[in-house]
């Protein structure tokens, strides 16, 4: 360890700030990804500057947030060290560093946003049932009189859902269309 400590006050000042950014953020990525693996992640926090939403990016994505900050840190530590000996003039290696770390935080947005579209919540919602046309699955008798069943297709599922209708009994296998909700298990149904 004394070695690499000897080696790392050798260093020009601007390589001693490379080299903290980006071993002190690859750690902290690290660790944020193995508390997210685990299900443990809590640094996705926001930073609030304004008061108000203005640096949210749309989908709960915020501009200014931990993950963001790590991950323009990582970029901007390892884009000066691997640059360094490329890029001869400091000015130039700091700003291309800067663009770099800019980029790690679009990249990880774009990620983030295209992960945020794979969401999807599957629990059925007799709700959205109203105004579809649905198969009558048993026949629905007259005038409210009782109950038949229909067969809903919403959200990649079938469901059968008591049924009932307010005019003439509609037969297995005709078309309908959902009016309302009479309860948590029954759909009002015209043809």
């Amino acid at each position: 360890m004394g070695a690499y400590w000897e080696m790392f006050q050798e260093l020009d000042t601007w390589m001693q700030v490379f080299w903290v950014c980006a071993v002190v953020g690859t750690l902290i990525f690290v660790i944020q990804m193995v508390l997210t693996l685990v299900g443990m992640d809590s640094s996705d926090m926001d930073v609030d500057f304004d008061g108000g939403d203005t640096m949210d990016l749309g989908g709960g994505i915020s501009l200014f947030s931990i993950k963001n900050f790590v991950n323009f840190i990582v970029g901007f530590g390892w884009a000066g060290v691997c640059l360094n000996g490329v890029i001869e003039q400091k000015w130039l290696l700091s700003l291309v560093a800067v663009l770099v770390g800019v980029a790690f935080v679009v990249m990880f947005f774009l990620i983030k946003r295209q992960t945020k579209k794979l969401e999807h919540n599957g629990a059925f919602q007799i709700e959205d049932c109203v105004g579809k046309t649905v198969d009558v699955y048993l026949r629905i008798p007259a005038s409210k009189s009782g109950k038949g069943k229909v067969q809903v297709s919403l959200n990649g599922s079938v469901q059968e859902i008591g049924a009932m209708t307010e005019g003439e009994s509609i037969a297995s296998g005709q078309k309908v269309s959902v009016v309302s909700v009479i309860d948590r298990s029954t759909l009002l149904v015209k043809l």
